[in-house]
Parts: structure tokens; C-alpha cells; sequence
């Protein structure tokens, strides 16, 4: 089973109306690199529901059931969509800040490459992000002060 997240604005559409729906397919994806990792999740994987814009944090987790398929909505064969349902809501959000303060993350495409809507979660950041979420993190990691250098 793979770990992503999936990044929406929740104006858009958010993990509320997903919870109310239970299930819908997840489109609208145009990003090359995005479309790749969109191309790869499969039936059992689960990826954090990410909201964008002014919130900007993971809040909760959604549940992939089936592969990827043409996105409907548009008619050249490259943009795909996957369906996906309603697993849960962290019991706390987890923010982009708290994310980047956090060294454990330095690598990872949420910091990285902000733009991009579909990436892959390594099994530590997973396990980092809930624990992050359960108020059970260890304390973030911070990197080390530059030293400065002596005017002469």
C-alpha cells in the first residue's frame, strides 16, 4: 500500500463535502509530475487530504478505491482521475508552517515543490504527520544556526 497527498482547495471542493459525499473521483489534475504519481495510486493506497489557500494544512485522510481512469471531464487521454472515499479527519490539522519547521520534512515535495497537487508520503512523514496531528510528536528536529562570521 502507498501514502500520498492530494492537495485541494477547500473552496473548491473540501474534506467536509467529502465526507458528505463518501466518495468521488479526484480530477481536475494537470501537473505532469502530478499526473504520474496520480497514474501509480492504486485500490488500498491512502493519501492526506491537504487544503490549500488561506488554510494550508494536511486535515485529514482519504482512501483511494480504484485506479486511475480519464479524467471525464476532459477529453485529451493524458489527465486521469482516480476514485477515491471519506476515511477520516485528523484529530488536530496539521499545518504547512509546522511542516516546515520540522527538518524531517526538508526533502519532502510538499517543501520542496509547493505547486505540485499529488506526491507521494514516505511511511516517516506519514507516521510524523498523525503523530503530529495526535499532539504525540517528538519535538521537531531543528537544523543547526549558521555560524556568523567576525567582522575584522
Amino acid at each position: 500500500m502507498a501514502r500520498w497527498l492530494f492537495k485541494q482547495e477547500p473552496d473548491s471542493y473540501s474534506l467536509v463535502q467529502l465526507k458528505v459525499d463518501g466518495t468521488t473521483l479526484w480530477d481536475g489534475v494537470s501537473n505532469p509530475q502530478a499526473l504520474q504519481f496520480l497514474r501509480q495510486c492504486a485500490a488500498g493506497d491512502l493519501a492526506f487530504f491537504y487544503h490549500t489557500g488561506d488554510e494550508k494544512a494536511v486535515v485529514g485522510i482519504l482512501k483511494v478505491i480504484g485506479q486511475a481512469v480519464q479524467d471525464p471531464n476532459e477529453t485529451d487521454p493524458k489527465l486521469v482521475a482516480v476514485p477515491v472515499a471519506y476515511h477520516k479527519t485528523l484529530n488536530a490539522p496539521v499545518t504547512l508552517a509546522a511542516i516546515k519547521a520540522d527538518e524531517a520534512f526538508a526533502d519532502w515535495h510538499l517543501v520542496k515543490n509547493s505547486r505540485l497537487s499529488v506526491m507521494p508520503c514516505p511511511d516517516d512523514l506519514w507516521d510524523r504527520i498523525v503523530a503530529l496531528s495526535n499532539g504525540t510528536a517528538p519535538v521537531a528536529a531543528q537544523p543547526e544556526p549558521k555560524a556568523r562570521k567576525k567582522k575584522a
